[in-house]
């Protein structure tokens, strides 16, 4: 249940191979054995893009990759942080002196981020020290969140060293929150799924108030991921930040032709509550108070009746103040749409048509049109890896993730699992002169994992 924590499991670490070597390195690391380990896992979205920021439902799963951390608490207050992978190096900071510098997303700074959500949570001033070792098996900037579940791995460490409790729905919002001390405005799906999944089932993500719901996926098909090889790393570039930026002010606008009170509307989803009208409503809207041309800062004013000072105070963002255009109808569209087939797609899944399949996989390929069309998140690459997938039989196809490269993901009819494997690695990684890393080559079929959890030395 959501109400509950996290489970936590007694294993034997010998029959564990990834805890064995992790206790091993840590023991040559730190000179100690680890008191306790935390795993918090990566996930896929199946359906919903870019639009939890906009208050709208998701469809992940969590993937098996996670972020596993051995964790020794000290009776200093240094915080010492390792990571088996030697492109991480080594960090050590006062554990009450947390600074995150938002300029650089070091692998470091995603630690301190949960570290210090569950501290300023609890109020707490005086911490105790640890020593970490993190061990990752997510594809770094691959659209499968790797930085949201080191996130969530160091928000569980730091409160099981402290003994505190936390429901997981209360640790997700509390992530989702932390995350943006690196300058990330995500909406919280990838905290939300990394605490609430349950093995063999996707989940439904509703938000304010953050809910969980199952949904069963079909039988006869297998989600497929395909690692496109393109990294993006959400913080660094201001792609992210400036499409919440447009969905922000598209809101506004939209909110200001229905006589709405503009000013405190910030989500795309606020506006068709506040109208209480369907999504297929809101799309008409959209149409109708929104123009396809881009909106520049002064237009933005004029419709708002407000000053360019007043945008760049009260509304934009510090990484937005200098953009020169904003398309918003474009975006607000992309919205609507993507949330109206988040709810089909939950629909099929429960009445479970005989061409099930087929139905979900159109849905996927409309995303992925929107994804590219609309929201301009995808790339070349992506794209290509799209066609590749459809053309071996994949049934539909998308971007997953917040696109500009990362992975996609693919709904494969469980018969032709093999071939497409087979093919879409031939026609992508071998033939394309790409000079990619072996562990980069990810493609593989996934099933719906487990969340979060501590585990202890039997």
């Amino acid at each position: 249940m959501a109400t509950e924590g996290p489970a936590v499991r007694r294993v034997q670490v010998a029959e564990h191979p990834r805890l064995l070597k992790l206790k091993e390195m840590f023991n040559s690391k730190f000179g100690s054995i680890p008191k306790f380990y935390v795993r918090a896992p990566g996930r896929v979205n199946i359906i919903g893009e870019h639009i939890d920021y906009c208050g709208y439902s998701v469809l992940p799963m969590a993937v098996e990759q996670d972020m596993l951390i051995a964790v020794e608490p000290v009776k200093t207050h240094i915080l010492q942080l390792a990571n088996t992978n030697p492109l991480y190096p080594d960090f050590s900071t006062s554990a009450n002196n947390i600074q995150i510098d938002k300029t650089k997303p070091l692998w470091h700074n995603y630690f301190l981020c949960g570290f210090k959500g569950i501290q300023e949570h609890f109020g707490l001033s005086d911490l105790t020290g640890m020593n970490c070792l993190v061990d990752g098996n997510i594809p770094p900037s691959s659209g499968l969140s790797s930085s949201s579940a080191l996130v969530c791995c160091a928000g569980l460490v730091t409160l099981t060293v402290l003994g505190m409790n936390l429901s997981k729905v209360e640790l997700a919002e509390i992530c989702a929150k932390s995350e943006r001390y690196i300058g990330t405005e995500g909406g919280g799906m990838d905290q939300s799924i990394s605490f609430l999944a349950e093995e063999g089932t996707a989940k439904l993500i509703e938000f304010s108030p953050l809910r969980a719901t199952d949904v069963k996926l079909p039988s006869g098909a297998v989600f497929v991921i395909a690692n496109s090889c393109v990294e993006m790393n959400k913080a660094a570039t201001s792609h992210f930040n400036i499409r919440v930026m447009e969905c922000r002010l598209a809101a506004k606008l939209l909110a200001k032709h229905k006589s709405l009170p503009w000013k405190e509307v910030l989500r795309l989803e606020e506006v068709q509550a506040k109208l209480g009208i369907s999504l297929e409503e809101m799309l008409l809207i959209t149409e109708d108070a929104l123009h396809p041309e881009p909106y520049s800062p002064e237009e933005i004013c004029k419709c708002l009746g407000i000053s360019l000072q007043e945008l760049k105070t009260q509304i934009l963002s510090t990484n937005t103040q200098d953009v020169l255009t904003f398309k918003l109808y474009q975006r607000a569209k992309h919205v609507y749409s993507e949330a109206a087939r988040v709810l089909q797609f939950k629909k099929i899944c429960e009445e479970t048509p005989d061409n099930m399949v087929q139905l979900l996989g159109e849905l996927m390929n409309q995303s992925h049109m929107s994804c590219r069309d609309m929201y301009e998140c995808s790339c070349p690459e992506l794209d290509q890896l799209v066609d590749i997938c459809r053309k071996f039989g994949a049934q539909g196809s998308r971007l997953t993730g917040a696109g500009w490269g990362g992975c996609t993901v693919s709904i494969v009819p469980a018969d032709k699992l093999s071939s497409f494997l087979e093919n879409v690695h031939e026609a992508y990684y071998q033939r394309s002169n790409r000079s990619l890393a072996p562990e980069k080559q990810s493609l593989f079929a996934t099933k719906p994992g487990g969340g979060a959890l501590v585990f202890l030395e039997a």
